[in-house]
């Protein structure tokens, strides 16, 4: 999973943008932008993240761990 890519598609999903997202955790919008083009990301920012899109992230990882394991 491209978890940039998958942030950036779940808060298109619940049409937040990516200045309200920004200022949700405390960052720039060019810092979103820098977000959504990484593949992986920092647990505590991923947490800020989560909570803010009120998105479990972490499920995400884990299933698709569990998929790849089978």
């Amino acid at each position: 999973m491209h978890i940039g890519q998958h942030i950036k598609e779940v808060m298109r999903q619940q049409g937040k943008t990516a200045t309200e997202l920004a200022e949700d955790i405390c960052c720039t919008r060019p810092h979103i932008h820098k977000i959504f083009r990484k593949d992986n990301i920092d647990i505590a920012l991923l947490e800020r993240i989560s909570k803010a899109l009120q998105h479990d992230f972490f499920r995400d990882l884990s299933d698709e761990f569990q998929q790849d394991r089978t």
